[in-house]
């Protein structure tokens, strides 16, 4: 077992990760940028180093700092939470030269898996459906016009190397197609440093569901269930549920088994996830694999009551798994809330300042990860999000319930917060009805704006 691991992220996820840790017997390192130096994470580690200044680029993007900071400290593991490095392939590789463990999988696979035409080659190959797309980046506007006039519009462009809905355009016509084009590849180059682009026919109203796995170094493999992730807004997910109730346990089944061989033929080693788009006919097509733990993987442990981030430290530690998928069960529904600092009345725009008043929600089946306290100060440099806000009911008209009751105690003052878009989805009838898809928000939360 780890004897200190040394968390490179902030905010609510390295919270997370030092509490996963203090209940392993696990010493923590977090580390931080000057603008974090009074964060929550930094209070409850045991060790603490400052890495640079605001910018992420000179702090939590920074490989010698964090490496220099695991060294110095006695880290034995870094473990890279999500978002920043946690999916970066050179990080994980620098940290096993440097012969410190990295808490996700192989260099190798995480390379693999986030290239996403890449993806999709392989496993379609052992059987995954995918959609109909371009195998290779587009590397011209011919070979676009090509493929649009061979399967159709409506299409949807997207970075190959892309994730958080950057480098993403929805395409209608070929109008549309050589202007997205040029946007999407420029985004692309802007947010990952790399332009390539493909193509692939846009489902319209689909559900994004995806399947949580954890694989061990002992050749085990198990799902734990599905999560509905439609509840998007400029495809990056809002609200999150577990399970998908329209399921049939015969589909439920059949999409964890689709997920397992996933994990298998890429021989994967630490929690991920396999995504899926559902259509209306409730055909599934892979889309791609997040290699990391995932924001919204509350709602998993609520219903499972598996801690999932305390298997995938123990995973990397070289244990095995420590249930079978037989042990699995799923009990009742759960839905997350993210609540960010984001003005809802000026399109989402983040937001900065200092928490003025917090108090969180409580009660029976409410849980909140946050690492905000009163007197903290939100500054411009980092992702919005502020708190998860998560609810278990026996089912999901319970869960809505709850969550209702618990987003009306939620009390954020100092910066604007989405807990009023949320109030607003919860009340909707349509998502009441679970007659939820990707564009739910666009047709029917901010068209009644």
């Amino acid at each position: 077992m780890f004897k200190k691991v040394l968390i490179a992220n902030r905010g609510e996820v390295a919270v997370r990760v030092i509490r996963a840790c203090q209940e392993l017997n696990i010493s923590t390192v977090a580390v931080y940028s000057e603008a974090d130096k009074d964060s929550l994470h930094v209070k409850l580690a045991d060790e603490a180093i400052c890495i640079g200044p605001p910018p992420a680029i000179k702090s939590y993007l920074n490989i010698p700092a964090l490496i220099s900071a695991a060294q110095v400290s006695g880290a034995d593991a870094i473990h890279p939470g999500y978002g920043f490095l946690a999916e970066n392939s050179s990080f994980a590789e620098i940290c096993k030269s440097s012969e410190i463990t990295f808490i996700g999988p192989s260099p190798q696979v995480i390379e693999k898996m986030g290239h996403k035409s890449l993806a999709k080659k392989i496993l379609s190959k052992v059987g995954l459906p995918v959609i109909p797309g371009t195998k290779e980046p587009i590397k011209s506007e011919k070979e676009a016009l090509t493929f649009a006039q061979e399967v159709g519009y409506p299409l949807i462009v997207k970075a190959a190397a892309g994730g958080g809905g950057r480098g993403m355009r929805i395409i209608h016509n070929e109008k549309d197609l050589l202007r997205s084009l040029q946007v999407a590849q420029a985004e692309a180059h802007s947010s990952f440093g790399n332009s390539e682009v493909y193509l692939e026919k846009y489902l319209e109203e689909p559900r994004h569901i995806e399947v949580q796995i954890l694989g061990d170094s002992h050749g085990n493999i198990v799902y734990l269930g599905e999560r509905d992730c439609s509840i998007q807004r400029r495809h990056q997910k809002l609200i999150e549920e577990s399970p998908c109730s329209i399921l049939s346990s015969e589909q439920r089944e059949s999409l964890g088994k689709m997920a397992v061989k996933a994990g298998k033929t890429i021989g994967y080693q630490s929690a991920g996830t396999v995504e899926f788009l559902m259509d209306n006919k409730f055909n599934f097509y892979f889309m791609e694999m997040n290699t990391r733990i995932q924001v919204e993987h509350p709602v998993t442990e609520m219903v499972t009551g598996i801690d999932i981030v305390k298997e995938q430290i123990l995973i990397a530690a070289g244990e095995k798994i420590s249930f079978t998928q037989e042990d699995v069960k799923s009990r009742g529904h759960s839905i997350e809330f993210r609540i960010n600092a984001e003005d809802i009345n000026k399109s989402f725009l983040p937001t900065s300042g200092r928490i003025l008043r917090y108090i969180p929600p409580g009660g029976i089946g409410v849980r909140v990860d946050s690492h905000l306290y009163t007197g903290f100060s939100i500054t411009p440099f980092y992702d919005s999000l502020l708190a998860k806000l998560v609810v278990w009911g026996r089912n999901r008209e319970e869960a809505i319930i709850r969550g209702r009751r618990a987003l009306n105690e939620f009390i954020i003052e100092g910066v604007p917060t989405t807990i009023p878009f949320h109030l607003k989805v919860v009340e909707n009838a349509f998502f009441q009805r679970n007659e939820i898809y990707t564009n739910f928000v666009s047709r029917r939360i901010l068209c009644e704006d």
